[in-house]
């Protein structure tokens, strides 16, 4: 049998996914300025969960510098998708907002200023998937606006599940009857911190 590689967070640090200089400008401001941002291999993974299950909407919480936002609407190549995403800060919306214009994706993606938990309060079903990166503490008490808004065999994904202020999402989404999640604790380059875990549940 194969033995397991050495010091896998060197080696994988290799396989890092190729992107746009405009995402590495961002991940240079992240690192800088010290923003969370989910790094290219998260980035790469939310893509590729788009694209596979063909979202033509999708809803993000937590818009930080648009990031991610980035990621996911570029699963949108093929077909008329719309991104919807939540920031509470005026001052990140903003650059999110010039950002998805040095993109291309300004048609393609809508940023709406205010308290995550309080806009999806008025937020219209159903969405394909939903990306939520607010603060840990929250993300227990969005988990029902979440599944009102996911349509069935919608996708939810979890950023930062491996903070102790996510272990109250945690234990709800396990027990809850209305998901079907998996929790993946990784190493993950250039992510913030670089081993934390993500959460994918699908909405039953």
């Amino acid at each position: 049998m194969s033995e397991l590689i050495k010091n896998p967070e060197k080696y994988f640090r290799r396989f890092i996914p190729k992107r746009s200089a405009l995402l590495k400008e961002l991940e240079e401001e992240a690192f800088r300025e010290d923003i969370p941002i989910v790094g290219p291999v998260v980035g790469e993974l939310l893509f590729i969960l788009a694209r596979i299950i063909r979202a033509e909407r999708i809803l993000e919480l937590g818009t930080a510098t648009g990031y991610s936002a980035i990621f996911l609407a570029e699963a949108f190549e093929n077909i008329k998708g719309q991104l919807l995403t939540l920031e509470n800060n005026p001052a990140m919306a903003e650059r999110a907002r010039k950002n998805f214009i040095r993109a291309g994706f300004d048609d393609r993606i809508k940023i709406r200023l205010g308290d995550a938990i309080e806009e999806m309060k008025t937020i219209h079903a159903p969405f394909d998937l939903i990306f939520m990166d607010i603060d840990k503490i929250d993300y227990d008490t969005a988990l029902p606006y979440c599944r009102d808004l996911l349509r069935q065999n919608g996708l939810l994904v979890a950023d930062n599940v491996g903070f102790e202020d996510a272990d109250p999402f945690n234990t709800a989404i396990f027990n809850s009857r209305e998901f079907r999640p998996v929790s993946l604790f990784s190493f993950l380059p250039l992510h913030s911190p670089e081993k934390d875990a993500l959460c994918l549940a699908l909405r039953l």
